[in-house]
C-alpha cells in the first residue's frame, strides 16, 4: 500500500470552497465527459455514515478506458469503469474508489479543509503522515498535462472581477489572505505480485494531476459560481448530473462497435493465469474450436462490467 499526503492551498476560504468544489466538480466532470467516457452519477442523496454522521453520499462510475496506459488495458475489459463513492462532510469528505473485478484493487482518499496555508502537521488527529510522504501541489507553478492547459485557467494571468483577487504570484502561498488548504491523504493498494509497485505509482501521478487541474478551475472559475447560494449550487449540480449521464449513456448508445480483443487462450503463461487469478480474474479450460487433441487452455471470462 502506498499512502501520500497531499497538501493544496488556494486563495479562498473554506466556507466559499464549499460552493466552489461542487460547483467545479460538476462542470468539471460534464467537461470530461463523452465519446462514451466520463463520469455517470448513480446516486446523489443524503444519508448517514456510520462512523461520521449525516452528509451527502454520491456514487458514480467513471468510464475511463482510452486513459489507461497500454500495459494495464491487457488486463480490463472494453467497457471499464471505476466506481466511486463519496461521503461529503464538509469540510471532511471520504471517497473511495473500486473495480468489481479486481478486489485487490483500491483507493481511499479523506479531505480535510481548513483556513491556513497547509502548516498542519496532524489535521486528521491520528498518526501524522511521514514528511517525506507529504506533498504539497502548487495550483500556480506546478506543471499540469499540455492537454489540460488553458490560458483563461494559469492563475499568474487570473483575475476575479468579483472578488478583486488575483493574479497569484510567486510564494502567494507565504502571504494571500484569504487562503485555505486542502489535505488529502491518500492510500492506494492493488496487491498483485509484479504489478503492485508500477500500479500504485502510476495512480499517485494520475491523482496529483487531477487534483492540480481540479483546484485551478475551482480558483479560475470563481466569478461563475462566488456568490451563489448552497441551494444554487446544489440546483446547478442536479441540472449538470442530468446533462453529464445523458452525454455518457448517448455516447455509449451510438459508439460504433469495435473488434473484440483477441482472447486470451494459448499466449497464456502459467505465471500469466495465476496473476489474473490473483486479481480476481476467473479463467476457465474451453474446447479447442479446431476439435484438435491439444490441451485445453483458459481464457478470459466476465470481460464486461456487470
Amino acid at each position: 500500500m502506498l499512502l501520500k499526503e497531499y497538501r493544496i492551498c488556494m486563495p479562498l476560504t473554506v466556507e466559499e470552497y464549499r460552493i466552489g468544489q461542487l460547483y467545479m466538480i460538476s462542470k468539471h466532470s460534464c467537461e470530461q465527459s463523452g465519446g462514451g467516457e466520463g463520469v455517470e452519477v448513480v446516486k446523489n442523496e443524503l444519508d448517514t455514515h456510520p462512523e461520521y454522521g449525516r452528509g451527502q453520499l454520491t456514487e458514480k462510475r467513471i468510464y475511463l478506458n482510452s486513459k489507461l496506459p497500454a500495459w494495464l488495458k491487457a488486463f480490463v475489459p472494453r467497457v471499464f469503469y471505476v466506481t466511486e463513492k463519496a461521503w461529503n462532510l464538509y469540510p471532511f469528505t471520504i471517497t473511495e474508489y473500486s473495480v468489481s473485478y479486481l478486489p485487490k484493487f483500491s483507493i481511499r482518499i479523506e479531505t480535510r479543509f481548513e483556513n491556513n496555508n497547509g502548516d498542519n502537521n496532524n489535521v486528521f488527529g491520528d498518526t501524522p503522515t511521514q514528511a517525506e510522504n507529504v506533498s504539497f501541489l502548487d495550483i500556480l507553478s506546478d506543471p499540469i498535462p499540455e492537454k489540460h492547459y488553458k490560458e483563461s485557467e494559469d492563475l499568474s494571468r487570473w483575475q476575479s472581477s468579483k472578488t478583486g483577487r488575483g493574479p497569484l504570484e510567486k510564494g502567494w502561498r507565504d502571504n494571500h489572505k484569504p487562503i485555505m488548504c486542502s489535505y488529502k491523504r491518500v492510500q492506494c493498494s492493488f496487491e498483485v505480485y509484479g504489478f503492485q509497485t508500477r500500479t500504485e505509482e502510476f495512480v499517485h501521478r494520475i491523482i496529483r494531476d487531477i487534483l492540480l487541474v481540479g483546484h485551478r478551475q475551482a480558483v479560475s472559475w470563481v466569478d461563475e459560481w462566488h456568490g451563489l447560494s448552497y441551494e444554487d449550487v446544489r440546483e446547478y449540480e442536479q441540472v449538470m448530473q442530468e446533462k453529464t449521464n445523458s452525454k455518457v449513456k448517448s455516447s455509449q448508445n451510438t459508439h460504433s462497435p469495435t473488434p473484440p480483443r483477441p482472447p486470451f487462450s494459448r499466449s497464456i503463461s502459467v505465471t500469466d493465469e495465476r496473476s489474473l487469478k490473483k486479481m480476481g480474474v476467473t479463467t476457465a479450460a474451453m474446447p479447442d474450436p479446431s476439435g484438435s487433441s491439444r490441451p485445453k487452455s483458459p481464457i478470459r471470462l466476465n470481460s464486461t462490467p456487470e
